[in-house]
């Protein structure tokens, strides 16, 4: 840990990790898409707030927590934490491409953590913890590499940034104590010290994007 602040973050994290314990262990079931869904795949910090940020714009109907990316199949949270399966925490998109396109999830994504941190985000340190985008078509690459080109161009960070872009490969779905942590849990120290200011920052970046619930 960075210092002692980062370190009872830490803690915190770990706190909300246990509480889990008495929940619902089994694996969440990724559902196939319904007609006319695309899916988007991307990892940026826990999957706890980038969750609650991809559900919160328009056009996505359903975020799914999980992990990408590695080489462990049908990992569980525990293994992914003991850095050692080359996961990282994921969430996979369902969005209506007729309501939201590709570029701006990519937008938003992009605003929903800090993309110019290695292998870390605040607290959180391991490549399980990487920002990553996996992209499924030469398109989507395409307009991934033009999105950071013009975020490093904005200087809206003060580094550039080091998101990797990756095809896509599979992605598995968490735990069912992992879905939609973040509403379920608002009490949680770290969900009120890391999860919310994440999400609030991409409002702020991208409030055309949202939800009208969210756009306040």
């Amino acid at each position: 840990m960075k210092n002692l602040s980062l370190f009872l973050l830490g803690v915190l994290l770990f706190c909300g990790c246990a509480n889990g314990q008495s929940e619902d262990h089994s694996f969440a079931k990724l559902p196939a898409p319904k007609e006319g869904e695309k899916l988007a795949t991307f990892a940026g910090g826990c999957f706890w707030a980038m969750s609650e940020a991809m559900s919160e714009l328009k056009g996505v109907n359903k975020v799914v927590a999980g992990f990408c990316g590695g080489t462990v199949k049908n990992p569980t949270y525990e293994q992914v934490c003991e850095k050692n399966t080359e996961h990282a925490e994921s969430v996979e998109i369902y969005y209506d491409p007729k309501v939201i396109t590709y570029q701006q999830l990519v937008e938003a994504f992009f605003y929903a953590h800090n993309p110019t941190e290695l292998n870390y985000q605040g607290p959180d340190e391991g490549d399980d913890y990487r920002s990553e985008i996996f992209y499924r078509t030469p398109e989507e690459k395409a307009i991934v590499m033009d999105e950071i080109k013009k975020v490093n161009a904005s200087h809206h960070y003060g580094a550039a940034i080091v998101t990797k872009v990756e095809p896509f490969k599979v992605f598995y779905p968490a735990e069912v104590y992992h879905q939609g942590y973040y509403r379920l849990h608002p009490e949680s120290g770290y969900i009120q010290s890391v999860s919310v200011p994440k999400v609030m920052k991409m409002r702020k970046a991208v409030p055309n994007l949202l939800k009208p619930e969210f756009a306040k």
